[in-house]
């Protein structure tokens, strides 16, 4: 599954909650904390589980709040194994 997160504008919210009713990972809920104007703005319960589909935002009537993708880390490639190198000219030159 994709990797993903939200950005919030806590500011912006007025704790409509259509973002965390549409999220269809369910990572979302309604914060206990206040913003400004007396609203509780969503914050990510699971983090590791959101797509960034950005459903959320898509939902969002104040644009509050923005879901993306994030680059998933990919483990680095193994060398592909090489020969051993051929023996130098001069090594042989040394040798007769």
């Amino acid at each position: 599954m994709a990797r993903g997160s939200v950005a919030v504008t806590t500011e912006r919210c007025k704790g409509c909650g259509f973002c965390v009713e549409f999220c269809p990972t369910h990572v979302l809920a309604l914060s206990s904390a206040f913003n400004r104007k007396g609203y509780h703005p969503p914050h990510m319960i699971e983090p590791d589980k959101c797509s960034g589909c950005n459903l959320c935002g898509m939902y969002c009537p104040d644009f509050a709040i923005f879901g993306f993708k994030t680059a998933e880390t990919k483990p680095a490639a193994i060398p592909a194994a090489t020969e051993a190198p051929a023996p130098s000219e001069a090594m042989e030159a040394k040798e007769v």
